[in-house]
């Protein structure tokens, strides 16, 4: 997969997708990396802890969030997106469901719309990811967590959202599909699909694995939100042995150091 400038072996390896959150009331980090100056200091040191791409997002999805005019959420990520591009050669993504937000992200310099609802949201989503030619992710969501059979109805919701996507003319190899851990699902369901989730490489697209200090976590270890490192480290590592082509996550030092120790026993003997 192709996403900027830089190939991206999704069958073979695991990458690390550093979070650059500028919002002010993200659930993990709200407010930290708002200014420029800031955003931008945490842009170079996830690139020095070795995040592969980065995902910047300016309205929190967080359980109960308040939606953004576009305008606001533009003038958020727009300018980060600009002087990220600018300043670093790497891969960017934004985070937004917005088909506005998403054309000024992409006017900005970004490289990937990561829509967590998958197309469904915006009617004019898809056309304009078809339209810039870009990659996307499309993550699982419901409103609800009701289903009649689980993984079989997030397989279905998946096609749906991959049917959208082709539909308007994005290629299948600029689709990435996310489980949507945290999001239109119970704890037992997260847990249950975080143990299946070879169930996705059924659809026949790489996966991004977004569960960074999420509530999975949380109420797993009953841990506060900052004391959820651990707990994402056991994530990531069973992602990668499922076979997730991404990890997206705000410790990047820590996840990094994980997928490459993970990824050498994976690989031991395979050049034998």
């Amino acid at each position: 997969m192709k996403i900027g400038g830089k190939l991206f072996d999704t069958a073979h390896r695991t990458y690390v997708m550093g979070i650059l959150n500028v919002t002010p009331d993200s659930f993990s980090d709200g407010g930290k990396w708002r200014g420029m100056d800031a955003a931008l200091r945490h842009a170079q040191d996830m690139i020095d802890a070795g995040a592969d791409l980065l995902d910047i997002g300016g309205e929190s999805t967080r359980p109960g969030y308040t939606l953004l005019p576009d305008a606001e959420e533009i003038d958020r990520v727009a300018p980060v997106i600009e002087a990220v591009k600018r300043e670093f050669d790497i891969p960017v993504s934004v985070d937004t469901y917005k088909s506005a937000v998403a054309r000024a992200a992409l006017a900005a310099g970004a490289d990937l719309v990561n829509d967590i609802w998958g197309l469904q949201y915006d009617p004019d989503m898809a056309q304009v990811v078809a339209q810039a030619g870009v990659p996307c992710c499309l993550m699982h969501n419901r409103q609800q967590p009701v289903y009649r059979d689980f993984l079989r109805d997030v397989q279905d919701d998946l096609r749906a959202c991959v049917r959208r996507a082709k539909e308007a003319g994005i290629a299948d190899d600029a689709i990435l599909l996310d489980p949507g851990i945290g999001f239109g699902k119970t704890l037992e369901h997260n847990l249950l699909l975080m143990n299946h989730l070879e169930l996705l490489h059924e659809l026949g697209y790489p996966l991004l694995l977004g569960t960074s200090r999420k509530s999975m976590i949380g109420n797993t270890l009953h841990l506060p939100v900052d004391q959820r490192e651990e707990g994402t480290l056991a994530t990531t590592v069973i992602g990668m042995m499922k076979g997730c082509a991404f990890v997206r996550v705000h410790d990047v030092q820590a996840n990094r150091r994980a997928v490459d120790m993970t990824a050498a026993i994976l690989r031991a003997g395979e050049e034998a």
